[in-house]
């Protein structure tokens, strides 16, 4: 039965779906980051496979185009020996107009166990998750602006393998944060570990002055938003749900709020640069930071793959 309080969670308080960040207990989040840790290893062996979700069927839902969150989930879940299928929306009953808790239901009847869900609508994630059978578990894997649960993950994976102490860090957040799910779920996963110093760095088009109520310091100057910083999350301009011109142009933006060397040399000598992708070089990020020695964008991409294996496993051995 689905928690009243919480849709994720069981009666014991034990994770049955992962829909969001938000509202999750801090042992819950430590947990995925810990048992990630235990799956790291298996990127190693010569058979890179454990048998968690043998006989499991996991269903990648993708509503939205993706590459890197897609491949990693189908890495993850094979890894974990689970039978995956890849769903072409495209060429499904969906693009027909079959409503989406139809081709759920029909989709369950097929015996799925998992639903790895992208969509394009905000909450479409917990909608599936009222209405799918109770032995089948649902992870959200982007629904438009609201969340993105693993990405938000992967990246305190990140953070706490290069930094370990959340506790005293400083971390900016930079770039187009109004449209970002990526940043939403990192904000919230950096309150629930402890981080006392979040800013939110951009223009003022891009950045919610809400999120002062989360603790959150807003800049809308490059120098003063990553001064210091420990950590520099740099986001792309989402131009397919930007609505209008709410920039003058990509090249003004990059040479406002785009990450340069001259830049970077703000923050802490042994800071970190991350970047959920795709990477639009140029843009928010000039490539010799992408490719320099404080980028951890591409480990990030190898975390992602341990932490939604971690998802998954944990999830899966749960009942509603």
């Amino acid at each position: 039965m689905l928690s009243r309080r919480n849709p994720q969670l069981n009666r014991n308080g034990e994770l049955i779906h992962l829909l969001s960040i938000e509202g999750l207990p801090r042992d819950i989040v430590t947990l995925i980051l810990d048992t990630a840790g235990t799956f790291l290893s298996v990127n190693d062996r010569e058979v890179k496979k454990v048998p968690l979700l043998r006989g499991k069927s996991v269903f990648n839902l993708f509503f939205e185009n993706s590459t890197r969150t897609r491949t990693t989930f189908e890495i993850a879940a094979k890894r974990l020996s689970a039978d995956v299928i890849n769903l072409d929306i495209a060429k499904s009953s969906a693009s027909k107009g079959e409503s989406l808790l139809d081709t759920i239901a029909n989709l369950s009847a097929m015996h799925a166990d998992m639903f790895v869900v992208r969509h394009s609508e905000s909450g479409a994630p917990y909608l599936i998750a009222r209405h799918c059978a109770p032995h089948v578990h649902v992870v959200n894997a982007g629904d438009g602006r609201h969340a993105h649960p693993t990405q938000g993950l992967l990246d305190m994976y990140t953070i706490r393998h290069f930094k370990k102490d959340f506790t005293q860090l400083s971390v900016a957040i930079v770039g187009d944060i109004v449209h970002s799910r990526v940043a939403r779920s990192d904000i919230h996963a950096l309150t629930t570990l402890g981080v006392p110093d979040i800013r939110a760095v951009g223009p003022k088009t891009l950045v919610p002055g809400d999120l002062r109520e989360l603790g959150v310091r807003v800049c809308h100057d490059m120098a003063e938003g990553i001064r210091g910083a420990d950590v520099i999350i740099m986001l792309r301009l989402q131009n397919e749900r930007m609505s209008g011109a709410m920039l003058p142009s990509a090249g003004e933006f990059f040479k406002t709020f785009g990450l340069t060397q001259a830049k970077l040399a703000l923050a802490k000598p042994d800071a970190i640069v991350m970047h959920p992708g795709p990477i639009n070089r140029g843009v928010e990020i000039d490539s010799s930071v992408a490719d320099g020695s404080h980028s951890v964008i591409l480990p990030q991409v190898t975390f992602g793959i341990a932490v939604r294996m971690a998802v998954m496993s944990i999830i899966a051995g749960n009942e509603a």
